[in-house]
């Protein structure tokens, strides 16, 4: 079977995605193919400098297409209240949402929220951001969910509900980033089953990189140990993929018109660490439906949002 690359994206003339954390890395990449294909492409970033270097990074790459960025801090419940409304008010309707965005390995911080920021991050801001961009979703022909994962959702014993935010416990950083990328997968299958259950046309699928080189792994550079940035750079150079091929299957989820409500994408390499997009399988926990509905219940208790 012949591999799925880049040129086996479909035309995406008059869709439009919104992309977060695509500043650089998986989301620079993909949202720099979906706008090569033709879709209307917003940026949400942090960083408005980074952002607007990206912006003209992807103009370059893909000319004449129409992209722009827009403000956007995960960490920040307001903020993304603020980039909901902002699309709402521009735009009467959303395709692709790709929850991308995510920071590693940081040490230990809290949100404006009060969240630790690796879960506040990578699930409690995605989370508020797809419920408020919901009524945008649901007013395309068929929109999108593609929620980025991690292969180190299955390097930690698992999720305690009753201390998200780490206030009981010693925090380890790889622990805390592996827990945040198992609550993405929770969130997504949870996600799955809810638009399912209210008859919603919405597709929920989700994706992750494998082994890529970029710099999520470096977390705040002022507060990264030296070695651990060399140890970092040896093994992008080594092992990692690079960010394009990392890539392929949030593309391929965001893309394939055959693709299943609930379906994981992720490489078809070694222990899914490199390679093409495929389905792959999930630890048992992300499935769960208790502990899904579970999260999905603090999730709406935490941040103030409740939908589906």
């Amino acid at each position: 079977m012949a591999k799925w690359t880049t040129k086996d994206i479909p035309a995406l003339a008059g869709k439009r995605a919104v992309v977060t954390g695509a500043n650089s890395g998986l989301g620079l990449e993909t949202a720099a193919e979906l706008a090569r294909a033709g879709a209307d492409v917003v940026m949400a970033c942090r960083d408005p400098g980074r952002a607007s270097a990206a912006v003209a990074e992807v103009q370059r790459r893909a000319p004449g297409s129409r992209v722009e960025a827009l403000a956007l801090d995960l960490a920040d419940l307001s903020s993304i209240r603020a980039f909901a409304d902002g699309y709402k008010a521009r735009y009467a309707s959303l395709d692709l949402l790709c929850n991308n965005a995510g920071v590693m390995h940081l040490p230990f911080q809290k949100t404006r929220d009060g969240f630790e920021m690796q879960i506040g991050t990578n699930h409690f801001g995605h989370f508020a951001l797809t419920g408020r961009l919901l009524e945008s979703l649901q007013a395309a022909p068929q929109g999108r969910i593609v929620t980025v994962a991690s292969v180190a959702h299955r390097a930690t014993r698992g999720l305690d509900l009753d201390d998200l935010n780490w206030e009981r416990r010693p925090y380890s950083p790889a622990d805390a980033y592996g827990k945040s990328k198992l609550a993405n997968l929770m969130f997504h299958f949870e996600l799955q089953r809810r638009l399912e259950k209210s008859g919603s046309p919405l597709l929920a699928v989700a994706a992750h990189p494998g082994y890529s080189a970029t710099n999520i792994g470096f977390g705040l550079k002022d507060k990264t140990p030296l070695l651990k940035r060399w140890a970092m750079n040896i093994g992008n150079s080594l092992f990692a993929q690079s960010a394009a091929q990392g890539a392929l299957p949030t593309l391929f989820a965001a893309t394939v018109a055959d693709i299943a409500s609930g379906d994981y994408i992720g490489p078809d390499g070694f222990i899914e660490f490199i390679g093409y997009p495929r389905r792959v399988g999930c630890r048992p926990e992300a499935r769960d439906p208790a502990l899904g509905a579970r999260l999905w219940q603090i999730s709406e208790e935490l941040t103030g949002l409740h939908y589906l």
